[in-house]
Order: structure tokens, then C-alpha cells, then sequence
């Protein structure tokens, strides 16, 4: 009898653990709501959404690998693969029982416009490519950043007029504390060299300073007049704070 009821129970396990591994993910996932796909294949394992949606905002098409040994510790752990259009990314994402993120080995490129980021200035134009070792996300504020962030053939459009602003790139090395980072050009009309600290608010301040080359727009120039005094090698002070 005991025989029989062990048999039986193994059994049970044996069909459980089968229906798990092949769970289709449009099982789970919905396809309206405030996180809804519009087409779901593959398992919950390893599986594919097109046409993302996250409270209304189009996030583009995903594709992901969990790691079943991570739930053993309370993590949703998976590869994530996002496309959408001209941009991409890609990275080992964490999610944990709080809801803090951790995202390592993020590569991605996308454009800096208002529909992909929407805290974006919408005169502002260009490119943005991530190399970021590691990023911790804890209750929407960014705790940790470590790796490189530039930005590409920046330009600020007006009605009449389109200027210029060059490339830059923001390196943080890591560590405790508010994340730091220190942002220098990388050519193009502006010297800039400074920090950018992330704070707990959260928010940001910026420090740096800034000098017009020989060729950069009249406009630039006598925007950068404006700023300060210059110092022995002709920089100028530069400082903004805020919150998101």
C-alpha cells in the first residue's frame, strides 16, 4: 500500500514538473492589461513577446531565458533581450522579493527621443550607447552604477535654428555611496569635464566645466558667456541640480 502511494505520488511530481517545463508563457502572460503582449511563444522558461505594452507606454519585442535555479532564493532572475525599432538592449536582469533590480552586463543603443524616454527635453536629439557592468534599481531610485554611458552627435533644435553640441561620455566606476560618475567631451564644440552624482531623491548634480572651441557656433559661443567667469585655461563654471 505504501509502495502504491509513493509510486503514485512520484508519479504526480514527475507530470508536475512536465507541465511546468512546458508551460506555454501565453498561459501566464495577458494580453491586455497594464503588462500585456500581443503575441506570446515559447515557455515561461524560454520564450518570446511581441509587442510589448507596460501601462500603456509600447515597449517593443522581448526575448528571455529565466534561470530556474535563482527562484530557489527568492530572485526572478533571466536574460532579457529588448528590440524596438533602431534601439536595442541587452542584460542579466534580477528582480528581487522587494522589487529591487539589478541589471549586469547591460549593452544597449537607442535614441534619445521623447517616445523611448520620456523624461527626455523634446528639443533635444541623438544617440545613446550603455556599456554598464552593473545597475541596481532599489524602490525607483539608482543605488549602484558601475560602467560607461555615451552619448552621440548631440544637437539642440529650435524653431529656426539647430545647434550642435558634440559627444560626451559618463564613466562611473562603482562603489558605495551616491552613485558618481565623471562626464568629459569626447570632441565636438564643447570642452566639458565634470561629475554627475545621482541622488537619493531621487535627482542628480551636475558640476562642470565648460569652454567653447574654435568651433562652435557663434550662438554657443555667446550662450557660454553667460556662465561665469573663466578660469586660467578659459573653462567656465557649470552647475545644475534636480529631481525626476
Amino acid at each position: 500500500m505504501k509502495r502504491a502511494f509513493w509510486l503514485t505520488l512520484l508519479a504526480v511530481v514527475v507530470f508536475a514538473g512536465i507541465v511546468l517545463a512546458r508551460l506555454p508563457a501565453s498561459w501566464v502572460i495577458p494580453s491586455s492589461g497594464n503588462l500585456s503582449c500581443t503575441a506570446v511563444d515559447g515557455s515561461i522558461w524560454s520564450g518570446a513577446c511581441s509587442g510589448l505594452t507596460v501601462q500603456g507606454m509600447s515597449m517593443g519585442d522581448v526575448v528571455w531565458d529565466l534561470h530556474p535555479a535563482r527562484l530557489l532564493m527568492g530572485k526572478l532572475a533571466a536574460h532579457v533581450v529588448l528590440t524596438k525599432g533602431t534601439s536595442s538592449a541587452r542584460a542579466d536582469v534580477e528582480v528581487g522579493l522587494h522589487k529591487d533590480i539589478t541589471a549586469r552586463n547591460l549593452v544597449a543603443d537607442l535614441p534619445l527621443d521623447p517616445s523611448v524616454i520620456p523624461q527626455m527635453p523634446s528639443t533635444l536629439r541623438g544617440t545613446a550607447h550603455l556599456d554598464l557592468a552593473q545597475i541596481r534599481v532599489e524602490r525607483n531610485i539608482i543605488t549602484q552604477l558601475q560602467g560607461r554611458v555615451e552619448l552621440h552627435d548631440l544637437v539642440q533644435r529650435s524653431s529656426s535654428d539647430l545647434t550642435r553640441l558634440g559627444d560626451y561620455s559618463l564613466t562611473c566606476p562603482g562603489g558605495t555611496g551616491e552613485p558618481t560618475g565623471q562626464l568629459r567631451d569626447l570632441g565636438g564644440p564643447l570642452s566639458v569635464d565634470g561629475t554627475l552624482r545621482l541622488t537619493r531623491e531621487p535627482g542628480f548634480d551636475l558640476q562642470t566645466l565648460v569652454a567653447a572651441r574654435a568651433n562652435a557656433s557663434p550662438d554657443l559661443k555667446d550662450a557660454i558667456q553667460f556662465l561665469g567667469s573663466p578660469d586660467a585655461q578659459g573653462r567656465r563654471p557649470f552647475g545644475m541640480s534636480g529631481t525626476f
